[in-house]
């Protein structure tokens, strides 16, 4: 008798659990083999995939022909969407349903993080979005480009002076341009002088990693406040240390009130929403984007409305959303570009050549290097900085079948969309020898030939990347600063072909960081 009620009990604890799973196949819509408490995550949780593999392999599971698929983030059900008219329908056609981001962070908790441009939602978001737009313009870029190239220049300078006897000199990159991409940070945005080459444990560095690079509980705490939001609230969880938000909101605001008090004007981001704060900025925003920094820039859709009124709060967290979105994602993509290079030789030596071909570093060259294009786009198409872009459904959504096997699908209101940006760029379907690295396949002649909605490395439409052109200046000055003194070549270090760090996380880095030598040119 008593086996026969732990029994019963078993069974029905596993139907209570597993029936959440069953979501999407009850409505007739296609799924993986999700696991009960972990879902589509099991892999990652034990640490046996990296969060690009496991997206991958469920999108490898579902048939070809399939325009979209569900997943399990543990018991939560998410669409995902893989059809380049749907994605364009989401992110642009009909934005207007899919307007938010999916929530990481409780405002009561994390008010800094949540009113930040990737955590504002619904009008806040338009008029932020509205408000920060004008300070991504070519003339802003031109503004910030000479803070830049000072920058790279000191990361070259640094390595020069490393090596000996002209012997190759043996770097770990990810490490490199981290510390690169938080001395950029510190100078653009927080109007700070910061060498972490020279100085690697200062405090301007340790609390921009620990805010940048999300830990294993981190994510977990991310993933906890969007699968059920009053634990997380019970628990009085936040996503950072208090002090942390302390050292940022200190430094910007006794940043502002000595510029302000002794009318220091600095041309960096600060400074730019200083002046949006002041109504100073009346500079209507380019709404071609592509024009000046390259093809990888994603178009602006700027959203019409009103100009939010800025506060210190709302400065200091944009500023500290740009360390979170822009430092670890810019610095991998930096890392596994080098690599690219090094262990294709030939594609380093035709950028260098492009490169040695101008006189100096400015920003008209850099807008109008088309090899220099090509290879970073052909980088981001390999490596996208973001495995999965995120999208929330604001308004009740119908997506009408198509094909034989589809049945009118009602995505309700707070449904999590994603869009597996990693695992298209490497469908062959869209990039043939998706593992070959091809700058080609981003020449003036072949881009016409790309499946529209299929190159999605800083998103699309208005919840895109409003960094774009930013990041992409920061790659062009690192590389044309760096490959012009130096060449990248593989060591007995270098790991070929790289893996990426298996665990949670939200972008891809590499598994034990990735080394490489720098060698003088002859």
């Amino acid at each position: 008798m008593l086996l026969i009620i732990i029994v019963a009990g078993l069974l029905t604890f596993y139907y209570l659990l597993g029936r959440p799973l069953n979501y999407w196949k009850n409505r007739g819509v296609k799924q993986g083999k999700p696991w009960i408490l972990f879902g589509d995550s099991l892999g990652i949780i034990l640490r046996k995939m990296s969060i690009a593999e496991a997206v991958t392999s469920v999108y490898d599971l579902i048939p070809p022909n399939t325009r979209y698929y569900g997943i399990y983030q543990f018991m939560k059900p998410k669409l995902v969407v893989r059809d380049p008219d749907l994605i364009r329908r989401i992110t642009v056609k009909d934005f207007d349903h899919f307007v938010d981001h999916v929530a990481m962070a409780d405002p009561k908790a994390d008010p800094l993080f949540a009113k930040n441009l990737l955590g504002l939602k619904g009008e806040e978001w338009r008029k932020m979005r509205s408000t920060l737009t004008g300070s991504f313009t070519s003339s802003k870029m031109k503004i910030m480009f000479n803070l830049v190239t000072e920058a790279a220049e000191d990361f070259v300078n640094y390595f020069e002076k490393q090596q000996k006897n002209n012997k190759i000199l043996d770097i770990e990159m990810k490490d490199a341009f981290t510390r690169f991409t938080i001395d950029v940070i510190a100078s653009t945005s927080f109007g700070v002088k910061v060498d972490s080459l020279n100085e690697p444990d200062n405090e301007f560095f340790k609390m921009g990693k620990e805010i940048s690079q999300l830990s294993f509980k981190t994510v977990l705490k991310m993933l906890l406040f969007q699968a059920s939001p009053k634990i997380y609230r019970f628990f009085n969880l936040s996503t950072f240390r208090k002090e942390v938000y302390e050292f940022f909101g200190n430094l910007i605001n006794e940043t502002i009130t000595t510029r302000e008090a002794k009318g220091i004007h600095r041309p960096d981001m600060l400074q730019i929403l200083m002046e949006a704060k002041k109504g100073i900025d009346k500079e209507e925003p380019n709404t071609n984007m592509n024009t000046d920094i390259g093809f990888t820039a994603t178009t602006e859709y700027i959203p019409k409305a009103e100009a939010l009124k800025i506060t210190n709060e709302d400065i200091i967290a944009q500023a500290v959303i740009f360390f979170f979105a822009g430092f670890d994602s810019v610095s991998s993509l930096m890392t596994f570009t080098a690599y690219e290079l090094a262990v294709n030789q030939q594609v380093q030596d035709k950028l260098r050549q492009e490169i040695l071909a101008t006189n100096q570093v400015t920003f008209e060259v850099i807008a109008n290097m088309p090899y220099m294009d090509m290879v970073i786009s052909e980088a981001l198409r390999k490596w996208p900085p973001f495995v999965v872009v995120g999208r929330e459904c604001t308004k009740t959504y119908i997506i009408k079948p198509k094909l034989v096997s589809e049945a009118e699908l009602i995505v309700p209101k707070g449904m999590a969309i994603q869009i597996p940006t990693y695992a298209i760029h490497h469908d062959p379907k869209y990039y043939p020898e998706p593992e070959q690295f091809i700058p080609e396949r981003f020449s003036a002649e072949n881009r016409n030939k790309l499946t529209p909605y299929t190159f999605l490395g800083f998103g699309q439409g208005p919840r895109s990347c409003i960094g774009s052109r930013f990041a992409l200046l920061e790659l062009k000055i690192v590389f044309f600063c760096l490959l012009k003194r130096l060449r990248l070549v593989v060591n007995e270090k270098t790991q070929v072909p790289v893996k990426l760090k298996r665990g949670m996380g939200i972008n891809i880095r590499p598994e034990d960081g990735l080394w490489l030598g720098l060698e003088k040119l002859n």
